[in-house]
């Protein structure tokens, strides 16, 4: 077939909208289509089998629509050379209604549609019904950045739908009745609380004030939610596009926040249908001119995780009375609790257990919400505050990184009865404070004297030297297996080797973490061995994951290996950058060690990520910032000097936005943002956002 009778079929649908256009090989828009979606009854009857002529159920009803929209431009879907679709509301069941070739991002999609008729745009905002999007293109990385809006839904088409149902003003005309003069402002935090205000003040403040503020609030959350990627260079072209971007008041709005020019292109309610089209023809022209090799890894089950698991029941279910029982958090020393032979039970890894049973976890919440803890409180604490904890014979914790952590310690042994039995280790933040090792070793002299008198009995100092032996013999196995694979193509699955989170263990100081440890190297040697037969270092992408995952499933890491096939080589918590332990001066090694594990020192981390994407060759980083950047081990100025750091060396950041531990308020953008994420990697390294090697 001759290019000029090739034909492309680009879909996007949206929480709002369907859209669709059919565009030439010369890159004509030919038809195109932009409808509201509508909710479909449920439970009339079972499939018909007949989607074009029934559509009752969702999918029936976007092949109806679909169908409709090519009998009018005189197509078939079968006619069509290539189909890409794209939009938040594609699921795994729309091929079986429309058969597409490819799903791309919405982020990748709009950057496609935006360069189709302005090729040398560099700065894009999508603002759809659901969320809203920044798209940038980084010079100096050679590739396009985004960010997307979170939860909230004040800086989307729907916030413009209520404000307008509220006002019973058609959403169409809002930016004729806008009284640009205005000065009214409302909440551009939340999209309850902005259209909460219009309605309160709808028979005080004339309509058209009441409108410029509902769209400046929706201007500035906007920006609030994706801006920043904008702030390098204030004064450039910004292309504005998506359903909102035809409500020229929201536009006027960011022109006058952002002090750009705002340009609304022709087709900017269906871009994302348009930049699908684009990459259809691409996608038909890759055909026959390369592969897309997924990943594999050496299949032989790891018995180092069987020790672990083992050792981790025993350590939290063990009932031996003739142990002293110490709660302890995440950073205080595990050396001293193992040399004192007590029963240890890291808190935080006992409310990370109950992350598979969901069940469990919105038990524990809710007694923890009836207790006075909220969503402002993190759900490992919260989780912490609504289980029945055994009472502890010792409860030790550590001032940094995590204050909350420690009032929430405090609040624990109130409620047992036991406040003298607490202790929390000040901790500075970093060690340039003057006198940081000192003072933290004195604090470790303390708790040592404290649970000796809880204990009744005298810590044996020639323990604590053997347990600083065992820990120095656990880290060299952990930094060979760190180097092996640093430097080797992928070994393990991501999804699988973050939860051995080496960092938090509570096992350093004991033989059996050795033997761990040793057990482990030796499987990823057999591993490398197996995977440098097929794959070399340079052959795959290879990301970093940093701070902590989402406990509840794997499902974000498998999308990112399994899908997009961007393995995950390594993993921030199994990172052992400390130097070894002296026997002899153990307090004030630990010290030492506590300082430089990088996560009381934002600065110290951040060079440790910059050191290893050197040495480790990374393509991308991947942040997960538990509660939406609250927590202070992912928050927003841990990120943001990452961002910085990582971009002057050309390595992309992905910020992932959502909860360790509650599902229920897990972001729906989190897949989006992965796949337009691993689009980009693909374009820069294979020229192709499809991931198809060996290009022609």
């Amino acid at each position: 077939m001759a290019d000029s009778e090739k034909f492309f079929l680009g879909i996007d649908i949206g929480s709002t909208t369907y859209k669709a256009v059919i565009m030439s090989y010369a890159g004509k828009v030919l038809h195109w289509t932009y409808q509201r979606t509508q909710p479909v009854d449920s439970g009339r009857l079972a499939c018909s089998g007949r989607c074009s002529g029934c559509g009752n159920c969702s999918m029936g009803a976007v092949k109806k629509t679909t169908d409709e929209f090519m009998k009018q431009a005189g197509f078939t879907v079968a006619a069509m050379a290539a189909v890409v679709v794209t939009g938040s509301q594609i699921v795994e069941d729309t091929k079986r209604f429309i058969p597409f070739d490819f799903q791309v991002s919405e982020v990748s999609a709009h950057v496609a549609g935006a360069k189709h008729f302005h090729p040398d745009v560099d700065a894009i905002i999508d603002c759809g019904g659901q969320d809203s999007k920044c798209m940038v293109y980084n010079h100096e990385m050679g590739l396009w950045t985004s960010m997307m809006s979170g939860v909230c839904a004040a800086g989307t088409g729907s916030y413009l739908d209520s404000v307008a149902a509220k006002l019973g003003v058609p959403v169409e005309e809002i930016s004729e009745k806008v009284n640009y003069d205005s000065d009214t402002e409302f909440s551009s935090v939340c999209a309850v609380l902005s259209a909460t205000s219009i309605n309160k003040f709808k028979n005080r403040i004339p309509l058209g004030d009441l409108l410029a503020g509902a769209c400046r609030a929706q201007a500035r959350t906007i920006l609030n939610s994706v801006g920043q990627l904008l702030l390098s260079r204030p004064g450039r072209k910004i292309l504005f596009q998506g359903g909102v971007a035809s409500n020229a008041a929201v536009a006027h709005y960011l022109r006058e926040l952002t002090g750009s020019e705002i340009i609304i292109p022709e087709y900017h309610q269906v871009m994302g249908a348009l930049g699908a089209a684009c990459l259809a023809r691409e996608y038909s022209d890759l055909k026959g001119k390369g592969t897309v090799a997924k990943v594999e890894y050496e299949p032989t089950r790891q018995k180092s995780t069987v020790m672990r698991i083992k050792a981790t029941q025993r350590d939290f279910f063990s009932r031996d009375k003739s142990k002293p029982l110490v709660y302890r958090n995440l950073f205080f020393p595990s050396e001293i609790l193992n040399a004192f032979g007590c029963r240890i039970r890291t808190l935080e890894t006992y409310a990370a257990l109950f992350g598979r049973r969901q069940q469990r976890v919105k038990e524990a919440l809710g007694k923890a919400a009836q207790k006075g803890f909220d969503q402002q409180t993190c759900s490992f604490l919260r989780v912490l505050e609504g289980v029945d904890l055994e009472t502890p014979d010792f409860v030790v914790s550590t001032s940094q990184p995590c204050q909350q952590a420690e009032r929430i310690f405090e609040d624990f042994v109130d409620e047992k009865g036991i406040p003298d039995r607490l202790f929390s280790l000040h901790t500075p933040i970093n060690k340039r404070t003057p006198n940081a090792v000192e003072v933290i070793a004195e604090g470790l002299s303390e708790s040592i004297y404290l649970m000796e008198k809880a204990f009744g009995r005298k810590l044996d100092m020639g323990r604590l030297e053997e347990a600083c032996v065992l820990s120095n013999q656990a880290a060299e196995y952990g930094r060979q297996s760190q180097h092996l694979r640093w430097t080797s193509p992928p070994l393990v699955r991501g999804s699988e080797a973050i939860y051995n989170a080496v960092v938090f263990s509570q096992l350093w100081g004991t033989p059996e973490f050795v033997e761990i440890q040793r057990e482990y190297l030796e499987e990823l040697k057999m591993k490398k061995e197996w995977a440098e037969k097929r794959y070399s270092i340079d052959d795959t992408h290879r990301l970093l994951w940093l701070h902590l995952p989402p406990f509840y499933d794997t499902r974000h890491l498998d999308f990112i290996e399994d899908r997009c096939n961007a393995p995950i080589v390594f993993e921030e918590t199994n990172f052992i950058g400390w130097n070894d332990l002296d026997p002899k001066d153990p307090l004030r090694s630990l010290a030492d060690k506590l300082l430089t594990t990088g996560f009381l020192d934002p600065s110290m981390r951040v060079n440790y990520v910059k050191e290893a994407v050197k040495e480790a060759k990374f393509s991308g980083c991947i942040l997960y910032t538990h509660g939406f950047g609250r927590c202070s081990l992912a928050d927003r100025p841990f990120s943001k000097r990452l961002r910085n750091t990582l971009e002057s060396i050309g390595i992309p950041l992905l910020t992932l936005e959502g909860d360790c531990m509650d599902v229920s308020i897990d972001p729906c953008s989190t897949v989006t943002k992965i796949a337009a994420f691993v689009e980009a990697l693909n374009q820069k390294r294979y020229g192709n956002l499809f991931g198809v090697r060996g290009r022609a």
